[in-house]
Parts: structure tokens; C-alpha cells; sequence
């Protein structure tokens, strides 16, 4: 059985369309009688946009359901689905755990709340009979408050046992007004001793090479090959991977052709700079991690030893697999270790 590793997927995309529908039929009769008939649901949830920020409003959909008392719920379901269908060994989740809190709560008692956010989410992916390796990326968020940004690196410091590293998500055609915040706000996610991702480079507004110093991983980073390939060498002497998802591409009208992602491989494989296959949003995409290699291979886009190298770069770079660079270490690790709850969360 051949096994995946997903750095980047978003709690808020992962909800796949029939869950998601079920649990409005069962809990939110809004909802519900906005989308009586499924069909009609997953046409709406998985569509394409034409911009990267008309894709990520679908986020907030699926964030105002995920409180406190649901999380386990789709967590449970998130789980199963990517070891059942999936294969996944290995899943860093990532979210913003402010946008979980309770909206009554005043911003300091929000920051307070997502300490329980993520110990939920923490403790809701110990599933025994689904023993994936897992552990959470909490995403600063670019419309966040500078003090609830800082309070999430601090909090993903202060918990080591559930959360691997940060992230910065929310668009990067706002990360210009507030840039020098953001490399500050870098710079001490580093003193801290976190692990760090940053979503860069996907868009043609996402150019902001200020930032690249400060991570160890790139979120998409598409655009360093299409359009600023002399980049790649920094990139490669630095040792970054880049998390590239490539149904997200299409969904966003940020790339036209699956075929143009043949470039973006070609360049980071000629340069030495590794590239990880991840999802995304697998839900918003109704498409799981298997496809993602398989449309790229049925489309020419990469052959099957890109492939393999791409599967263990994945395992490479993941900030908390806890069995050495290569992944044939795997099932002798779980063989040894069995389902234990350090088998199933490993922390950064």
C-alpha cells in the first residue's frame, strides 16, 4: 500500500460536500432550505471562481459551523476519510484558531478561547482506529489584529505536544500594507523556535521576497518558477520545499491549464529545489490527495520518478514525522509502536 504524507491542507477546506450537507440537514435549518437537494449543494461548494479571494469566502462557510462542539465531529470524519480513501501516514492540519472562537466573546477572551480550540483539535484527531500521524499549523491570519497574530505564534509555542509550526494565510493581496509586520511578526515565530510556512508566491499579487528568509517551507510558491525563476537557486541553497497544490489552481483562476504546472516541476526539479503534492482544500475540491499525483500524471505533467521524488520530499520537510527523512521507515515504526496516542499526535 503505497502511503501520502499532506503538509498543506485547511481544516476550513476539508470538510468534503456530502458531510458538510449532511450536517446542515441535521443542525442548521437555514442552511438546509438553502440547499435542500445535495446535487445543488456540491455544484455550489465546489465550483471555480474566478479570483483567489471569491474562492477563500467558501472558508467562512464552513468556520461558522466549526466551533468548539462541532470540531470533533468533522475532525472524526476528516480523519477516517483520509486514511480509508486517502492512504494518508502523515497530516499537518492547518486553521485559524481565533476564527473558531465564540463571536460573543471580546477579542482578549477570543485569544483566551483558542487554547481550548486547539486541544480539541489536537485531541479529536487521536482517532485509534485510524492511525494517522497528525499535528496542526495554526495560520496568523492577514485581517487579523497584530496582538491576535502574536498571540497565536505564542499559543502554537506553548504547545508543542499538538501544533508543528505557523503559517501566514488569509489572501496575499494584503500582506503590502502591513509587510514589515509581518517580518517582524516572522522574526519572532523564529526566536520562539517554530517551524514556519507562509502562503507566497501563489498569485501574481503574492511577490513579496522580504518574507522568503523566514521560512522553511514555502505554501504554494508557484509563481518563483513561472515568473521569477531566478529565485530558484535561493530557494534550493536554502533548503525550502514548496507546498503545491494543484486542483486549488484551477479553482481559483489563478492558473488556466493543469498543463501549465508542467513549468513550475520542470524548473524546481532542474534547480534542486523539492516540491510536495499537497490538497489544500480537499473538501472545496471534492478531490483527494491520490488524484492530485494521478491528474498529474495522466496529464504529462510529471512522470512516475518525479512522483516518488515528490511523495518523499513530502515526508522530508513534514515538521513533525518523527521516523527519521524516508519514508520506507513507516511501517517499522508502526509495527514497533503500534496505535499509541504518540503514534497518532506528534508535536513539533
Amino acid at each position: 500500500m503505497t502511503l501520502h504524507a499532506d503538509l498543506h491542507r485547511h481544516l476550513g477546506g476539508s470538510v468534503v460536500p456530502r458531510i458538510l450537507w449532511r450536517y446542515f440537514q441535521r443542525h442548521n435549518q437555514d442552511l438546509a432550505q438553502r440547499f435542500s437537494h445535495y446535487s445543488q449543494f456540491e455544484e455550489f461548494y465546489t465550483r471555480s471562481h474566478d479570483t483567489l479571494e471569491e474562492y477563500l469566502e467558501l472558508h467562512t462557510l464552513v468556520e461558522s459551523v466549526q466551533t468548539p462542539q462541532t470540531l470533533p465531529y468533522f475532525i472524526y470524519r476528516l480523519i477516517r476519510g483520509a486514511y480509508v480513501f486517502e492512504n494518508l501516514a502523515y497530516l499537518e492540519l492547518r486553521y485559524t484558531p481565533y476564527l473558531r472562537t465564540s463571536e460573543e466573546l471580546n477579542q482578549s477572551e477570543q485569544i483566551d478561547q483558542m487554547r481550548q480550540i486547539v486541544e480539541i483539535v489536537g485531541e479529536a484527531s487521536r482517532v485509534p482506529e485510524y492511525p494517522i500521524i497528525s499535528s496542526q499549523i495554526l495560520c496568523m491570519h492577514s485581517r487579523l489584529p497584530y496582538e491576535v497574530n502574536r498571540a497565536i505564534l505564542e499559543l502554537a509555542a506553548q504547545s508543542p505536544e499538538y501544533v508543528c509550526g505557523v503559517d501566514l494565510a488569509g489572501g496575499d493581496t494584503y500582506y503590502g500594507e502591513r509587510l514589515d509586520e509581518f517580518v517582524e511578526l516572522y522574526q519572532y515565530a523564529r526566536s520562539l523556535g517554530l517551524k514556519t510556512t507562509g502562503h507566497l508566491y501563489e498569485t501574481e499579487d503574492g511577490f513579496y521576497p522580504e518574507l522568503l528568509p523566514y521560512l522553511m517551507r514555502i505554501g504554494h510558491g508557484i509563481q518563483i518558477p513561472l515568473q521569477h525563476p531566478e529565485l530558484l537557486s535561493e530557494v534550493a541553497r536554502a533548503g525550502q520545499c514548496l507546498e503545491v497544490c494543484p486542483t486549488t489552481y484551477l479553482k481559483t483562476g489563478t492558473l488556466d491549464d493543469i498543463h501549465q504546472l508542467k513549468i513550475v516541476f520542470d524548473r524546481c526539479f532542474e534547480a534542486g529545489v523539492d516540491i510536495a503534492i499537497c490538497t489544500d482544500n480537499a473538501g472545496l475540491h471534492n478531490v483527494r490527495l491520490p488524484f492530485e499525483y494521478e491528474n498529474l500524471l495522466t496529464h504529462d505533467v510529471i512522470n512516475f520518478g518525479q512522483l516518488q521524488a515528490c511523495q518523499e520530499a513530502a515526508f522530508r520537510h513534514a515538521f513533525a514525522w518523527p521516523y527519521g527523512q524516508a519514508p520506507a521507515s513507516l511501517l517499522t515504526g508502526l509495527l514497533q509502536h503500534g496505535t499509541t496516542n504518540e503514534i497518532l499526535t506528534v508535536g513539533g
